[in-house]
């Protein structure tokens, strides 16, 4: 199907009410181009300018974050494309995961939630032929700055290719293919640093190569659909394929072919694929990069280098970047929705239950400031949520705060979330604080160079369980009755 014929067949699906399917990057760009949330930029440079104007698209735009697509960048030939803030908007999260376009906020997540209930993986299915063997760099060929590859903030050590990216290993005990979105520095034309944080599951499989001095084999692919990304950026359970578990999302198997150097899959149509080996006594400076927490706080230090054996990639690629750094950032709501039903899935596989729902608050970056509603039911209920949904997977890594709050508060929204934990809460009884959890060289709160723990405040600002029959009523208007003053006066409140 050519790019028109999609945009053309999204058009359709929009103007009926569905949401629009697609195949690869190239077909999501032209939806995303029909429903108005693409800009197209033109004589950009590499050096700053990209990484800067996504910064100020993202806190700066009226209305939903565009997917920002640069061109023309400067030393590089046209069709050498850039892609920024591809999952910046509830739309387009809506549209990766083929959910209702019109959902947003607790509703999406209350959605996503929903199609995690019955979601079952679908195992991903090889093939030998597909776009991104249109060409391929082997060998003394190899170049990585072939591509438009940027400096992204002032104080980085370097020039960042993998941001938005996949990097996939193989355990070389148990088989399963992992991958996350792991940041990758180009060294040189044929090297490159992997900095991947204590305890994720590419540490864990590449530590178990490193070991037995044996190197890594790694494919980073920096170009692909945004679901990928959008899985890669969060905690998948330990033993699951990232691509069957986006194939469960998507409906259908994620077509992969085997790179020809390690046997690592990697995607048919993606964009841009790096593969090599890590070795466990090669190792340069990694760092530093502005990261998420809106910090350098991980510095930089020695890190495995991956020496490329090849660079497969589409003929016009589109190298894919996501812009961390002081929230919001050009991917921190995609983060904080994603964040939020995961959680939400996983505290209520605990059997914590009426969860009503769950927020990871955007100026934590999705993890640092988490809220969760609940419908109090016996004793220690509230205790129990909040305290699940800081150590379950997807809320352990990095936490600092968890929040639990009454049916009758929106999670998402932050001023009520305020006013329960100064009304409700009680400072002697109502904060816990947990010890030694996990954490890693990405905090900013721990001293450099001190090991990766941190502590968490869990605090309960739910009324109290044991008199909240006799808890003060709230001093506002039922339900109803507004809605009766509002049908009388409308042409008063609408002004």
């Amino acid at each position: 199907m050519t790019a028109l014929e999609a945009r053309k067949l999204a058009e359709e699906d929009i103007r009926a009410g569905k949401t629009p399917s697609y195949t690869d990057l190239r077909e999501w760009l032209e939806i995303v181009d029909s429903f108005g949330e693409l800009k197209k930029v033109d004589n950009v440079d590499w050096n700053l300018e990209m990484g800067t104007l996504s910064e100020l698209i993202a806190r700066e735009s009226k209305g939903p974050v565009p997917a920002v697509l640069f061109d023309n960048v400067k030393d590089y030939p046209k069709g050498y494309r850039v892609l920024f803030a591809q999952n910046a908007s509830f739309k387009r999260m809506a549209l990766n995961l083929g959910l209702p376009m019109d959902l947003a906020n607790l509703d999406l997540v209350r959605a996503l939630r929903q199609k995690l209930v019955t979601h079952q993986p679908i195992p991903a299915k090889t093939v030998t032929k597909g776009p991104i063997l249109e060409n391929v760099m082997s060998g003394n060929d190899v170049n990585l700055l072939k591509f438009p590859v940027p400096l992204i903030h002032e104080l980085d050590g370097g020039r960042f290719i993998g941001t938005a990216c996949l990097v996939i290993t193989r355990d070389p005990e148990e088989g399963w293919v992992n991958f996350g979105a792991y940041r990758g520095m180009v060294q040189d034309e044929k090297s490159m640093s992997c900095y991947i944080s204590p305890g994720k599951h590419g540490t864990i499989q590449r530590s178990k190569y490193f070991e037995k001095g044996k190197p890594c084999p790694v494919i980073i692919c920096v170009g692909q659909d945004p679901v990928l990304f959008m899985v890669s950026g969060n905690e998948i359970d330990y033993g699951v394929s990232e691509f069957d578990y986006a194939g469960g999302l998507k409906g259908s198997p994620i077509e992969v072919i085997e790179g020809k150097a390690t046997g690592l899959p990697f995607p048919a149509h993606a964009e841009i694929v790096i593969e090599g080996f890590m070795d466990p006594n090669d190792r340069k400076t990694e760092g530093p990069f502005g990261e998420w927490t809106g910090y350098y706080a991980s510095s930089s230090r020695p890190e495995p280098v991956v020496r490329v054996q090849n660079i497969y990639y589409r003929n016009d690629p589109i190298l894919t970047c996501a812009r961390p750094g002081r929230p919001p950032s050009d991917y921190s709501i995609a983060k904080c929705m994603v964040k939020s039903a995961l959680i939400w899935e996983q505290v209520e596989k605990c059997g914590v239950p009426d969860v009503k729902g769950v927020w990871c608050h955007e100026a934590g970056g999705g993890r640092l400031f988490n809220i969760i509603s609940i419908k109090q039911r016996y004793p220690g209920h509230a205790r129990q949520a909040m305290l699940a949904a800081s150590q379950v997977h997807a809320g352990a890594y990095l936490g600092r705060y968890v929040i639990v709050v009454d049916e009758d508060i929106d999670p998402t929204n932050t001023f009520d979330v305020i006013w329960a934990l100064a009304s409700r809460s009680d400072p002697v009884e109502s904060i816990e604080i947990l010890r030694r959890c996990w954490s890693g060289p990405l905090d900013p709160r721990i001293q450099p160079g001190k090991k990766g723990f941190n502590s968490r405040a869990v605090i309960d600002a739910c009324r109290p369980f044991e008199w909240m029959k006799d808890f003060p009523p709230v001093a506002e208007s039922t339900p109803e009755l507004k809605e009766k003053i509002r049908a009388k006066w409308k042409k008063v409140i609408e002004g």
